[in-house]
C-alpha cells in the first residue's frame, strides 16, 4: 500500500482554463454566477482546485480565449496562487476565414494565417514556460467532392513541420483527432492512425493525445493507449466522458469502467509518468464550474488508485496458463475496491481534507466570488 500511496501522490492532473467559463451546447450556455472576467480569475479559480485535490497545479489555457498583454505576468500570477501555466491550446476554428479549414484551406492566405497563429502559441509557450502545444483542427469536408482529400493531408503535413521546427528545447506538441464535428464527410484528422503517421513522420517531439470522448461508439481506447505507448507516441489525455458523442462530460460520469480500464493500460506500458499529460478537457453547462473540475479530478484519481491495486503477477500467471476468467477476476476485484478511504487517508497525510468537495462547499470561496465579480464580461467559449 506504500507503492501505491507513493505513486498517487506524484500524479499530476492539469485542468482548463475554459471548464471555469460558461460554456455549453449549440442550443445554449447557461451563465452562472461567480464566473471568471478574465484569465487571472480564472488561475484563481483553478486554484481552489489544486488546494482541495494536491494534484492539479497546472491551467491549460486557450488562445485567444486567454489571450492578455502580458503572458510572463500571467505567468507570474499563477505562480503567486501555487499552480502554474500548463498546455497551450491553439484555436483556428472560430474565425470566419477557417469556414473551409484552416491549415488545409484551399486558399494559401487562410493556411497563412492558421499557421502563423500556431507559431504564435510556440511564442506564448516560451513566454509562460510552458512546454506543451496542443493542436485541434476541425478541419474537413460536408460534401464529396468539396475539395481534394490527398491535398489537404499534404496541406495538414506542410503546416505541422513548420510548427515543429519552430519548438524549442524541451518543447512538443500534441495533435488531436476527432471522429467528426464540425466536418461530417470527410475530418482532416478523424482518427488516432492520422494523427500518429503524421506524428511519426515529424519526429519525438510530435505526439499524439486522446481526447475520449473524440470516437466511434464501441471503440476500444484502451487498445489505442497500449498501443501509443509501445511506440512512445502517446503524449497525453483530453478527459471527458460521452454517452452519445462529443458531449464533453465530467470524466468517469457515464463509464468509469472504462476510465479504469484507460489507466490500467497506462500503468502497465509505463505511462504513469511526466511524460503522459493527465488533462481535463470538458463543458461545464449546467454543473458549478470548480466543484465540477474537483469531482473530475477525484474520478481520475480514484480509477487511477483501483488500476494500481491491480494484482499484476496474479493477471500474468493468469494469462499465461489461459485462466480466461481467472484474468478478468484479478481486474474485477481491483476494479470493485472502494479506494475512497485510502484516498481520504492519503489527503489527510499531505495535510488536506479527506472531502474535497465538502471543503470547497464549506470554504465560502463561491460566496465570496458571486459577491465580487459584478459586472464585466464574463468568460465564456469565444471569449
Amino acid at each position: 500500500m506504500t507503492d501505491i500511496k507513493a505513486a498517487l501522490r506524484s500524479q499530476r492532473i492539469e485542468t482548463p482554463s475554459w471548464a471555469y467559463g460558461n460554456s455549453g451546447t449549440r442550443f445554449k450556455v447557461f451563465a452562472q454566477q461567480g464566473v471568471p472576467r478574465d484569465p487571472y480569475e480564472k488561475l484563481a479559480d483553478a486554484a481552489q482546485v489544486h488546494a482541495y485535490t494536491g494534484i492539479a497545479p497546472t491551467v491549460a489555457l486557450h488562445i485567444p480565449w486567454d489571450k492578455v498583454d502580458d503572458y510572463a505576468d500571467l505567468a507570474r500570477h499563477a505562480g503567486e496562487l501555487g499552480v502554474r501555466i500548463g498546455a497551450i491550446n491553439s484555436n483556428v476554428f472560430q474565425d470566419d476565414d477557417y469556414k473551409l479549414g484552416s491549415v488545409t484551406h484551399p486558399d494559401a492566405r487562410v493556411r497563412r494565417k492558421a499557421t502563423d497563429h500556431l507559431l504564435e502559441c510556440v511564442d506564448i509557450m516560451d513566454a509562460t514556460g510552458s512546454d506543451t502545444l496542443k493542436l485541434w483542427f476541425s478541419d474537413g469536408i460536408n460534401y464529396p467532392g468539396q475539395d481534394d482529400i490527398r491535398s489537404r493531408q499534404d496541406r495538414l503535413a506542410d503546416s505541422l513541420a513548420e510548427v515543429y521546427d519552430r519548438l524549442g528545447e524541451g518543447q512538443r506538441f500534441l495533435l488531436e483527432y476527432k471522429l467528426f464535428e464540425p466536418a461530417f464527410y470527410a475530418t482532416d484528422v478523424p482518427d488516432w492512425g492520422t494523427a500518429y503517421a503524421h506524428c511519426v513522420r515529424l519526429g519525438p517531439k510530435a505526439q499524439v493525445v486522446v481526447d475520449t470522448g473524440h470516437h466511434a461508439p464501441g471503440t476500444n481506447i484502451e487498445f489505442i493507449v497500449a498501443f501509443l505507448l509501445r511506440d512512445g507516441k502517446l503524449g497525453g489525455f483530453d478527459f471527458n466522458s460521452r454517452f452519445y458523442a462529443d458531449d464533453d462530460l465530467m470524466v468517469g460520469a457515464a463509464d468509469p469502467f472504462q476510465l479504469f480500464r484507460i489507466m490500467y493500460e497506462v500503468i502497465r506500458g509505463g505511462g504513469f509518468t511526466d511524460e503522459v499529460a493527465f488533462m481535463l478537457d470538458q463543458c461545464h453547462n449546467i454543473e458549478p464550474k470548480i466543484p465540477g473540475q474537483i469531482r473530475s479530478v477525484m474520478n481520475v484519481q480514484e480509477a487511477t488508485a483501483k488500476a494500481l491495486l491491480v494484482d499484476r503477477d496474479a493477471l500474468s500467471a493468469a494469462q499465461n496458463e489461459g485462466d480466461v476468467l481467472g484474468a478478468n477476476a484479478v481486474l474485477m476485484d481491483a476494479y470493485n475496491t472502494d479506494v475512497r478511504p485510502l484516498l481520504a487517508e492519503l489527503r489527510e497525510e499531505q495535510g488536506l481534507a479527506p472531502d474535497p468537495m465538502a471543503a470547497y462547499a464549506k470554504s465560502g470561496y463561491f460566496e465570496k466570488i458571486a459577491a465580487e465579480r459584478v459586472g464585466g464580461r464574463q468568460a465564456g467559449w469565444g471569449a
